[in-house]
């Protein structure tokens, strides 16, 4: 088995799953968490020698599917931690169901905090420890006709910065991936493949892992990927909100509507 522990969740497709390849082949024991069973068919992908891979099968959008995966970490000490677990909603947020919804911030909002909270107490008593947190772009601008996923992101892209300035004393690093649209299941289920953002070309998932991964091995606080998505990131932070949702609503509004 190897010394070092990566738990990373949302790995049985895109980000999470191209992160999981990095982690394997740098060495990591793994620890790879979906709420899907294709995580076990994932899981036997990033196997290398040398190396132990756990699946684990858990709802991340509760508390207890979090403290499932905390159980199966058990006392060991976990030396990086992606926390990339995410869902998106598409459409106009007046149609949506609550439980669709809900489930949003229950994945994307609670869950992440609550697993950040216990995972991040016990790396500041070892002092030691790194942590990558998908953001998005997204969380940047007003998200007309997917709004409560851009909520949330802008919720993590922000408690990331705040958790990093407690930390700072520490030898626990926190990064925040920021992606743009991604060539991953994403848009299909969220229901967004009738939207411009759905069907346009997008950027590759293993590029934007490899993004990630570089910028929380160098203890970076934050990371856009691609140079598109930079551009718009930097556009965000001097076009006002009103004609940046007007600006989302080109891209994700479904056709039709």
């Amino acid at each position: 088995m190897a010394e070092k522990l990566a738990v990373i969740t949302g790995a049985s497709t895109g980000i999470g799953y191209e992160i999981a390849k990095i982690a394997a082949g740098e060495g990591f024991d793994l620890i790879v968490v979906a709420d899907e069973p294709q995580i076990n068919a994932a899981a036997g992908a990033f196997g290398a020698d040398g190396i132990s891979v756990q699946a684990v099968q858990a709802d991340l959008s509760t508390i207890e599917g979090n403290d499932q995966l905390l159980a199966a970490i058990g006392e060991r000490d976990v030396d990086v931690l992606v926390a990339n677990a995410g869902l998106g909603l598409g459409h106009a947020f007046l149609d949506q169901d609550v439980a669709a919804w809900r489930r949003v911030i229950d994945t994307n909002v609670t869950g992440t905090t609550y697993l950040l909270q216990k995972m991040l107490q016990r790396m500041k008593a070892r002092d030691a420890g790194q942590v990558l947190i998908t953001g998005s772009i997204a969380g940047l601008m007003p998200g007309a006709y997917q709004a409560v996923y851009n909520g949330t992101k802008a919720y993590l892209d922000s408690f990331a910065y705040a958790l990093r300035n407690e930390l700072k004393d520490t030898s626990v690093s926190i990064t925040v991936l920021m992606p743009g649209p991604t060539e991953t299941e994403f848009f299909k289920r969220a229901n967004m493949m009738d939207t411009p953002v759905g069907t346009q070309d997008k950027d590759d998932a293993a590029m934007v892992a490899r993004t990630g991964w570089d910028a929380m091995q160098k203890g970076t606080a934050h990371v856009v990927a691609g140079t598109k998505n930079k551009i718009q990131a930097a556009v965000s932070h001097v076009v006002p909100d009103t004609v940046l949702a007007r600006m989302h609503e080109n891209m994700a509004k479904p056709d039709g509507e």
